[in-house]
């Protein structure tokens, strides 16, 4: 980052601060958010004041992507010294980690691909679980905290996986990963199995990921098991998107996308786009609102779904209803019926006392209505749609077809809802930018049946025969997985996490 802009952004930082989305009088440094994760009433922390970032567009493009997200950062983060976000978000997204840029666009057709897969793990949750480590040891010695970190993460398949490998052997922290025993794909589950570094576990449990995120939920708001933590010296803090350090690293990869469009003028400034996000515990969209919020030309936030359409019903209806049948599906990052971070959104438009009497409703009743007005407010920004399993296929198959470009399944789920966006009123005439959530060889045995070859019984087969049908490379990562050794193989039931937490520490 040049001289005068680092000057320009350390003087107009501001003092932001931090409350949770369920009311209270207290409020919060960014360092302290970031380490506790979750507010104590069980509400989601957020901030009291977004700056307008947009007036320094053209600062902002004149930086790679490392300088952009830690100018983005600096408007969230303002206690943070902006020296140490510069070296953390250099580290963090170096071209070594990402093999270049870290959030390369790609023409696909008519609109633009997004990708956020190229880091360790090739999802796009490398994106803030690169940085949030970094993040969190300094937020320790920002406030002075004497015990350690204990980090509990609930994953749907690509949170688990980023996160070990974000925090592996950081000082003062240790880490575990609830996944859904039958809910991630063998590739994932392998990531996370086999995973290295002497602080690091992870638990399988016998359910879905509704089940492992009501756990760790339960697990930060139990008296009893956080005083058995601190009793051995560790507080509980989070990894997952529940925590506002996971969100403010993703804002900055929807700003720097507006940028890299305007560079390589395929947009004018001023020129609305539109995002379509791949969704399901809607931390990457509610990212996205946020740049919005911080002046961003951005039109239309388009929410996709895969069958598990609750947030598309929530858009089209304003009812959340949580009541119903759960599908397991080959978009499974994407399988979740209670999507924590739409609390953000609530709260954003409505306040704390209405999100309170909603979050008490979704807990004692299993649903909450708005009314229709409410509703209209938030289609100003967001819409929704969904695609099945037959669509998913189908798009994978299309896209690659027609423009040679090979997704995954939660990307075609996109892919697939831009289209049914793009046909429908409401559309109104803005490029559209596709979010591009993980290599399609994260998920090669759905990729290669949606291709209509023939599917080995063998995960690691199916990365040789994708490579044979499509001639696209195999990322490395995924490639040596083949012969590491599995650590992890202990499996619970829902009720048990509380004890293996409090057993291990």
């Amino acid at each position: 980052m040049k001289k005068e802009d680092i000057e320009h952004f350390a003087v107009n930082r501001g003092n932001v601060l931090y409350v949770s989305t369920r009311g209270g009088k207290n409020s919060y440094s960014s360092a302290e958010v970031i380490k506790k994760g979750i507010a104590d009433d069980g509400g989601l922390f957020i901030p009291t004041a977004v700056r307008d970032l947009y007036c320094d567009l053209e600062r902002l493009c004149g930086m790679d992507y490392p300088d952009r997200a830690a100018a983005v950062l600096s408007a969230f983060l303002t206690d943070y010294p902006l020296c140490k976000l510069i070296d953390a978000a250099r580290a963090a997204y170096s071209p070594e980690k990402f093999n270049g840029p870290a959030a390369p666009i790609a023409k696909v057709g008519s609109d633009y691909f997004l990708e956020l897969w190229h880091g360790p793990t090739s999802a796009f949750k490398d994106m803030a679980l690169q940085i949030m480590p970094r993040l969190l040891s300094l937020a320790l010695d920002m406030t002075g905290e004497e015990k350690d970190a204990y980090i509990l993460v609930a994953t749907s398949g690509d949170t688990g996986k980023a996160a070990l490998e974000g925090y592996k052997d950081v000082p003062r922290v240790k880490i575990k990963v609830f996944y859904p025993a039958n809910g991630v794909s063998n590739i994932q589950k392998r990531q996370m199995s086999s995973q290295t570094g002497e602080n690091v576990d992870v638990v399988a449990i016998n359910g879905n990921f509704d089940d492992a995120q009501t756990g760790v939920k339960a697990i930060f708001n139990d008296p009893d098991c956080r005083a058995a933590a601190e009793e051995k010296g560790f507080f509980f803090s989070s990894a997952n998107s529940i925590n506002w350090g996971r969100l403010a690293p993703q804002t900055a990869y929807y700003i720097s996308a507006y940028c890299d469009l305007v560079n390589e003028k395929q947009i004018e400034p001023g020129e609305k786009i539109d995002f379509v996000v791949p969704t399901g515990n809607f931390g990457n969209i509610f990212a996205a609102y946020i740049a919005k919020s911080c002046g961003f030309p951005i039109g239309k936030l388009v929410c996709a779904s895969n069958r598990n359409n609750v947030l598309t019903d929530f858009f089209n209806t304003g009812i959340y209803d949580r009541r119903r049948e759960f599908f397991t599906t080959e978009s499974p990052s994407m399988d979740i019926l209670i999507s924590s971070n739409l609390e953000r959104l609530l709260y954003s438009a409505f306040g704390a006392e209405q999100t309170a009497a909603y979050m008490s409703d979704l807990s004692k009743n299993g649903f909450y209505k708005l009314d229709g007005e409410k509703l209209r407010l938030l289609r100003r920004d967001f819409t929704g749609y969904y695609c099945d399993g037959d669509g998913t296929s189908a798009a994978i198959r299309g896209i690659f077809e027609k423009f040679g470009y090979l997704c995954d399944p939660h990307t075609a789920v996109a892919a697939a809802c831009a289209e049914k966006y793009r046909r429908s009123d409401e559309y109104g005439g803005n490029k559209i930018v596709v979010v591009s959530t993980a290599s399609p060889y994260k998920f090669a045995p759905a990729v290669l049946s949606a291709l209509g070859k023939d599917v080995p019984p063998d995960d690691f087969d199916a990365l040789d025969g994708l490579y044979r049908a499509t001639g696209v490379a195999v990322p490395e990562n995924l490639a040596s997985l083949r012969t590491s050794n599995v650590r992890f193989d202990r499996a619970v039931d829902p009720e048990d996490m509380a004890m293996t937490v409090i057993a291990d520490a």
